[in-house]
């Protein structure tokens, strides 16, 4: 133990004065030393001679959070609440990404209105780490994947046969004072860097992301039992309705099925979801485990589940032709499509098809003219289609008058080949089936959060929040330098305002510069107990209610909506639930976030892959990014890549809004949504990065 925890172990038991610890700990020097360094880091004070533990929870100047940045000369701590700070490279000690921290604000910040300070103490490391090796005059070192920059030492019993640039994980053994004195362990070894299977694999590993369950997990899978009629006793029974699911081609995990017909007064829709909280029960290793994972997570060719598939492929999943039981949402709608009327019931039903989307498509597009395998396949279900477009078509137009904002979005689609190797990016195309869907699932959605919110019930909310002001000043500016009106009512935008503004740009040049600046300008979505409404779909109530074998949310409201169809009282309820659907609340939120930036992380490593068999060609391109480090252009396929600064300037470029890059020299500018054609100049695979040149 180092002199410096010695003191402060001795501080936790009371306060005490130097001539005291050096008695107990002897060595005067180092006791003195160890003191003024202390103090000097904010970890004790000092008040008429006796020192004291500082009191981390109520020195304002002092904050917890995590490292989330760190770059040569800087980084940034993220707290759970409030703006990120600002850690100047001498402050930043020995914390690595990940780090949980505590740092102390400087009292006068050199940006005013910023928050910058310097870490004081790691209080939780991190400990694993996924990057690559590299070898150095006979020395082997580890780039973290986060912190590529950083060269921390491998310990030498681990460095035999590592290879330069191979893909490892490592777990941190030692940590120095500095970072140069940090030593890590290497844990697996996942191939050559250059392979994007091969960073995707070490990505999920670092992300503590697996596809296998732990055997007590796997053993209670086995033991579930499909659905008997025996089961069915007091549930809805549905088997008689021609209910249909409609997803990907290859998917497994079949959470929903649907059912639209038409009424006297309008439509009747029947969202049908797997019932896997009757499988999956509150304090099983079951359920602990979904918990502990959160969501599903998707990546390239992968998935990671959050149940075992067992339950997510087989007992759960509403495949075709064999009883499923499930919790239904049945709605009455007006001939306009508006909501008359709902309710929910457990249920058990008979998916009549497998729908596909494309398939669909092609129905719904060509109808009698459609291939004859497409009408034998949906024979029992085509009857529905028309209803189903005439009532999504209305569903939008409410959507539209109400205000819910439309966001365009060009999501990728990975072409591997049987290598693994990515060989084509392409723009997904999205229809009229996956459009209609997710109008019928919306709906559905709203219809448990109204519920919830009317009855009381304690409850997991699908909530985002209106705009924060800092984010509408960035777009106010933005709109500015385009020459678009920046007034808005009120301090924040109303969504009509916003959609006017996204009306007003389509098919103009501006439309991808307002379009990513609105985007911008949004506060993320979250899960939340307390029902404070979507700011986007522009819905007072919302909840996750349609993917249980997906994601935690969902499951979980479903285990209180069956509480609550079975008649348990409300003060039962909230014994039961209220501090379960806030750690359900909690810990979703951040798995999601986690999920998430694998899958983006994981994208970007497969896109570097596919563009290397394009380099030195002329792609076009749309500018989608400004920084001072250069222009982000995304190519006609969505991959984006970087067209450096110092390839565009000679000299120290002006950054104008965000939105605009000046080169002072020569007076060229260059503006986010510009068309530009640009050559693949370099593609880095593990880092998930493209460069670009202007043609």
């Amino acid at each position: 133990m180092s002199i410096r925890s010695k003191v402060l172990l001795q501080l936790e038991k009371k306060p005490r004065r130097a001539k005291e610890l050096k008695q107990i700990l002897g060595n005067d020097r180092k006791v003195k030393h160890a003191l003024d360094t202390l103090e000097q880091k904010g970890k004790i004070q000092k008040k008429a001679g006796v020192y004291y533990l500082v009191k981390q929870d109520t020195d304002p100047a002092l904050r917890k959070g995590t490292v989330v940045k760190l770059g040569p000369t800087f980084g940034f701590v993220a707290q759970q609440e409030g703006q990120d700070i600002f850690i100047p490279g001498k402050g930043l000690g020995s914390a690595l990404v990940g780090d949980e921290v505590l740092v102390k604000l400087f009292r006068r910040p050199r940006v005013e209105g910023s928050l910058e300070g310097e870490i004081i103490q790691v209080t939780k490391p991190r400990q694993r780490f996924v990057g690559t090796i590299y070898r150095e005059r006979g020395r082997c070192y580890f780039a973290p994947d986060d912190s590529p920059f950083l060269l921390l030492k491998v310990q030498r019993e681990d460095s035999e046969g590592l290879q330069t640039d191979e893909k490892v994980a490592v777990e941190v053994v030692h940590r120095g004072f500095e970072l140069a004195g940090h030593r890590v362990a290497v844990k697996m070894r996942f191939g050559n860097s250059d392979k994007a299977a091969n960073c995707a694999r070490a990505l999920a590993f670092g992300a503590g992301v697996v596809q296998t369950f732990p055997d007590e997990v796997e053993r209670q899978a086995a033991q579930l039992e499909p659905v008997s009629p025996d089961q069915y006793q007091g549930r809805l029974d549905l088997r008689d309705l021609p209910i249909f699911t409609i997803d990907g081609p290859y998917t497994k995990d079949i959470d929903d099925a649907v059912m639209v017909r038409r009424t006297e007064t309008g439509f009747e829709l029947g969202v049908h979801i797997a019932d896997v909280s009757h499988y999956v029960k509150a304090g099983s290793a079951l359920d602990e485990e979904a918990f502990q994972r959160g969501t599903s997570v998707y990546y390239a060719n992968q998935v990671a589940p959050m149940l075992p598939r067992r339950l997510s492929n087989d007992l759960c999943s509403l495949n075709e032709k064999v009883d499923r039981l499930a919790l239904s949402c049945i709605m009455q709608l007006d001939e306009q499509g508006r909501l008359v009327d709902y309710r929910f019931a457990k249920s058990v039903i008979q998916s009549r098809v497998k729908g596909v989307y494309g398939e669909l498509n092609t129905l719904l597009e060509q109808g009698e003219q459609a291939p004859q395998e497409l009408h034998e396949k949906y024979a029992q279900v085509k009857e529905q289609l028309p209803w189903m477009k005439e009532l999504y078509q209305h569903r939008t137009r409410l959507r539209r008058e109400r205000n819910g904002i439309e966001l365009e979005s060009r999501e990728s689609k990975l072409i591997l080949d049987e290598q693994e190797r990515c060989v084509q990016v392409v723009c997904a195309q999205r229809g009229t089936s996956e459009a209609m869907i997710e109008e019928f699932m919306l709906l559905a959605n709203q219809c448990a959060a109204s519920l919830a919110k009317e009855k009381g019930l304690p409850f997991v909310y699908r909530v985002h929040e209106e705009p924060e002001a800092q984010r509408v000043e960035r777009l106010r500016a933005v709109l500015r330098v385009c020459g678009l009106p920046d007034h808005f009512a009120g301090q924040v935008p109303t969504q009509r305002e916003l959609c006017d503004l996204l009306e007003q740009t389509k098919g103009t040049q501006l439309e991808p510069v307002v379009h990513i600046s609105v985007l911008r300008s949004m506060a993320k979505a979250c899960y939340q107990p307390n029902p404070k409404g979507h700011f986007g779909l522009a819905l007072e109530d919302y909840a996750h209610f349609t993917s249980p074998i997906r994601r935690y949310p969902d499951l979980a409201i479903h285990r209180v909506l069956t509480d609550y169809l079975a008649g348990v009282s409300q003060q039962e309820l909230e014994r039961r639930y209220t501090q379960f659907v806030q750690q359900a609340s909690t810990q979703s939120s951040a798995k999601e976030i986690s999920a998430m930036q694998l899958e983006r992380r994981v994208e970007d490593c497969y896109k570097a892959e596919c563009m290397h068999q394009h380099l030195g060609e002329e792609w076009p391109g749309v500018i989608s990014g400004v920084a001072k480090q250069g222009l982000y252009v995304e190519l006609e396929n969505t991959v984006e890549g970087l067209v450096h600064s110092e390839s565009l300037c000679r000299s120290e470029p002006v950054l104008v809004e965000g939105v605009r890059l000046l080169d002072p020299q020569t007076g060229n500018q260059w503006s986010l949504g510009d068309k530009v054609m640009v050559r693949i100049t370099r593609t880095d695979v593990p880092g998930g990065h493209v460069d670009l040149s202007l043609v």
